[in-house]
């Protein structure tokens, strides 16, 4: 098929002072000739440049600029088309360098640093580096704009590994202020970054080795020995022990600093926040103690047996009892608490609850899980797998993680009920479950307390024989009750100690049970 002429391409040609040529002469060249050897690629024109071509050139060119944009584009890409690769490979040659803009050194030069500046405040540590070694103009960009110190805060505030060493290594006074005299450079961040990274492998390398410092609070319970149920925060430990007492114990001196008595029974569960401390016991009651003063503000009597377990967050409190219900109340105030709706619909004593704004979790030991909702306390679905009954639970992010009599911990969807994983390795009863975005903890009534690697355990093709990472054993009795998070595990049992295991300030001397294997991190020293 021969190629159509347009309008345009005639009406250029007649002003052009050229006669209209016939189709054949707007064809793809005929006559050029390619050398497909090792050597360069050689072209010829059709026929050799005549006297009229720069007069002829120079009528074209002004009548391109007579023309929209849209239509110069139209024109070019026409006549793109008609060319051989040979002059493709040098248009493209040519175009090259135009399309390349050093847009950091530009827009300082327009007076728009601060716009420079957000562009490469999105890199990461190793295109940071990179961008440092473009010019000078780049690296004046970035240390002007304290980059290195607006990375680290923004790993500060997504990831509570980064947030927790910078408070305890004290170099968070450094960050989230406006430039003074009191800030430091550009250079100290720029150093203090790869300073972090050597803390998080350490941090990480102590786990995968088991490697800790350990200390031991004894609880010295003068009658029946056993501690329950633990919670902590920087400052302070609260355990529930089984001779009826609530002792509070200062975090950094191990010293008991205050106990709060009132239950007739062992204290099985409790939960605090800032204002209050919620408790729940074997006398059948829930009270609500004041944190600072130790007063009690309020006592709940609903259940007709113990209550086993307990959890509340905005506004909303849910317990569960032994007499196989499970109580959800409106906390207005901790001294207004309403019953807002009973759960009815385990066969045995309800171990354990949690929940988040969606669903409320429950176990049991009739083997079973069961899923309410949140906002209409309805009934969803019933989780089954487990061959006995089930004694601790978490959820969150629609994962559950529970722990069973049956020696077994299982993973499962809430949303669909799906079992993801099953984990075995406890030799008796698994009493306390803990997980984060890493990591399972688990303890049991042999006493020992496991660490599981929670992304290979949710990958059904990771062996089972990885799955675990660690076992650590010190206690002598069974674990009660473990909280954890990036830099220790603390844990209470029944031969009447809490074990704080430390996995950030190990000593030189301190256990290891192994190397740790090499790895690989982001950051590129300059």
């Amino acid at each position: 098929m021969e190629p159509e002429i347009d309008d345009k391409t005639v009406e250029l040609m007649n002003t052009s002072g050229m006669e209209s040529p016939n189709l054949d002469d707007l064809s793809p060249k005929k006559n050029t000739v390619l050398k497909l050897s090792n050597g360069p690629v050689v072209g010829s024109r059709k026929r050799p440049s005549e006297g009229n071509y720069e007069k002829e050139k120079e009528h074209c060119i002004a009548l391109f600029d007579q023309w929209s944009e849209a239509d110069q584009v139209e024109f070019v890409e026409r006549l793109i088309s008609r060319m051989c690769h040979y002059q493709h490979g040098h248009i493209n040659s040519y175009l090259k360098p135009m399309l390349q803009r050093d847009f950091i050194t530009a827009l300082p030069a327009q007076g728009l640093d601060h716009i420079a500046e957000n562009i490469l405040s999105f890199l990461d540590a190793r295109s940071l580096c990179s961008a440092e070694l473009v010019c000078k103009e780049w690296q004046r960009v970035i240390s002007e704009g304290m980059l290195w110190k607006k990375l680290i805060e923004r790993m500060v505030r997504t990831d509570p590994l980064w947030k927790g060493l910078s408070e305890r290594h004290q170099w968070e006074k450094y960050l989230f202020k406006n430039r003074t005299s009191e800030v430091p450079p550009n250079s100290y961040y720029h150093s203090l970054y790869p300073k972090i990274i050597q803390d998080i492998e350490t941090i990480e390398a102590n786990w995968r080795c088991g490697r800790h410092n350990l200390q031991r609070i004894q609880c010295r319970s003068e009658n029946s020995k056993g501690v329950y149920c633990l919670q902590y925060d920087d400052d302070k430990i609260i355990s529930g022990l089984r001779d009826n007492s609530i002792k509070i114990w200062d975090k950094q001196s191990l010293e008991c600093l205050k106990i709060l008595t009132g239950h007739t029974g062992s204290v099985l569960c409790l939960q605090y926040d800032e204002r209050v401390i919620v408790t729940g016991s074997s006398d059948s009651t829930v009270r609500v103690w004041e944190v600072t003063t130790g007063e009690v503000l309020n006592t709940l009597i609903h259940h007709n047996e113990a209550v086993l377990h307990l959890r509340f967050a905005n506004g909303l409190m849910v317990t569960c009892s032994k007499d196989r219900s499970i109580a959800v109340w409106d906390m207005a105030s901790p001294t207004d608490i309403g019953l807002r709706r009973v759960l009815v619909g385990h066969r045995a004593a309800v171990n354990v609850v949690d929940f988040d704004d969606k669903y409320i979790v429950s176990a049991s030991g009739d083997r079973t899980i069961k899923v309410w909702s949140t906002s209409t306390c309805e009934f969803v679905r019933t989780l089954n797998g487990h061959k006995r009954g089930i004694a601790c639970l978490q959820y969150r992010d629609r994962l559950v993680v529970s722990g069973s009599s049956d020696n077994t911990i299982r993973l499962w969807d809430i949303e669909c009920g799906a079992c993801l994983r099953v984990l075995e390795g406890h030799e008796e009863l698994v009493r306390c479950i803990r997980f984060d975005n890493k990591r399972i903890v688990s303890g049991a009534y042999d006493g020992k307390i496991k660490v599981w690697d929670l992304q290979a355990a949710l990958d059904p093709r990771a062996p089972a024989s990885t799955l675990c990472l660690r076992t650590l054993v010190e206690h002598s009795g069974r674990v009660f009750r473990l909280q954890f998070d990036e830099f220790q595990i603390i844990s209470s049992s029944h031969d009447d100690t809490i074990l704080i295991w430390d996995f950030l300030n190990v000593s030189t001397n301190g256990q290891s049970e192994g190397r740790s294997p090499s790895r690989t991190y982001t950051y590129i020293s300059r």
